[in-house]
This record gives structure tokens, sequence and C-alpha cells, in this order.
């Protein structure tokens, strides 16, 4: 199982970021977050794109924005692996997977904790990632949400009977408590102040992976 830092809940982010990198985290999450389609903490653009000059990890990228088109594009020029962001902005779903095709990054789609799977259903055979929110996205530290378990089950299932090759991610009050129910239907796992918020990311990372 794969495992992606966030540095959400991080005061200070580039000595985070360069602590982060010497661990073995498979990933380095960005959330991107406008304030406007999520209400949260916002760390500018700017300040993120010093990720990849402090840290060789690849990013695994959160877009919070319905202003996709114009930060796909910002962020495709970083070193990131995957851009996933909301079925809930409702329109356009399709063009925006391709533009990220486009750029040769794979695409993730997200879905909020009150959204039904239904709705990404037929999304599904677009996209390389989908990332089930067990919080509502905006802020760091939140309680896992246990309802969640059934929904990355019910995810789980649907694409092992659709055949469909597609990562199963889940981002929020991940620990290694929460872990324990997700792990049977997840490839990865995004944890923020659950690593961060100790001494020692490393020992954190590999109670994760188990």
């Amino acid at each position: 199982m794969k495992v992606s830092a966030s540095f959400l809940s991080c005061q200070k982010i580039i000595p985070a970021i360069k602590k982060l990198s010497l661990t073995d985290v498979d990933y380095i999450h960005v959330d991107f977050i406008d304030g406007k389609f999520v209400v949260g903490k916002t760390i500018p653009f700017r300040k993120l794109k010093q990720i990849s000059k402090v840290s060789s990890k690849r990013l695994d990228i959160h877009l919070m924005t319905n202003q996709l088109t114009k930060y796909i594009k910002k962020f495709a020029l970083l070193n990131c692996e995957y851009i996933t962001f909301h079925v809930e902005v409702g329109e356009n779903i399709e063009k925006y997977i391709q533009t990220i095709h486009d750029y040769g990054i794979k695409c993730g789609l997200a879905i909020n904790p009150s959204t039904d799977l239904e709705i990404i259903k037929p999304y599904l055979p677009m996209v390389d990632m989908v990332l089930v929110m067990s919080v509502v996205p905006g802020y760091g530290g939140q309680e896992f949400m246990p309802e969640s378990v059934e929904k990355v089950k019910k995810l789980r299932n649907y694409l092992k009977e659709k055949e469909l090759d597609v990562v199963v991610n889940i981002d929020g009050g991940i620990t290694d408590k929460t872990i324990r129910d997700v792990k049977p239907f997840v490839d990865m796992v995004v944890s923020g102040s659950y690593i961060t918020n100790s001494d020692d990311f490393q020992d954190r990372i590999n109670r994760l992976r188990g």
C-alpha cells in the first residue's frame, strides 16, 4: 500500500517537506484550496511551487477549486504524478480528465463524504484514481468519518465487478487505528497530521503500511 503525506496542518511547510524527503513516503500530497470551492486553509500557488525545488518526491495534487483549467496548467509544470479534482465541480468532467492526461499526468477524481458513489461511476473507465474523502475537505486534523469504510468497500467491489484498474485512495483522519478498517479496500492513503505532528515521520509511515 502506498502512502501520500499531506502537510496542510503544518505551520512551517518547507521544513516539513524537507523532513518528508528523508523518508520513503511514496508521494507528497499537495492540497490546493481556493477558499471558494471549499472554505479552509489556503496556501498560495507561489508557495506550493517551491516544493519541487526542495524535494525530489513525486507530488500528488488535490485541487479544490472551480478554476480547473488555470490550475491544472500551473500544477502540470511541477513534478506531479497525479492531479485530482472533485466530481462535485459538476460540469466538463470529461474535458478536465482529458486535459490532465494530455499533460502526461495521471488523473484522479475526488468524491466528498456527502456525495453518492453513483455520480462518479460514469467516469471510472476514464480515470487512474479515485480519492474518497473521509472528512469534509478544507481543514487538516479532522476525525475520520466511519461511514467511509462502507464507501470504499462498495467502490472496490464495483471496480472489481467491472474489471477496472483504478487506484482507490482515501483522505481524512487516517491514523494507524483508522487504517485498519479501510486497508482491505484501498491501494493508497493520504495522511497528514498523524505523520507531521510526530517527531518521527518514518515511524508513522511504517505504522500505516503495517
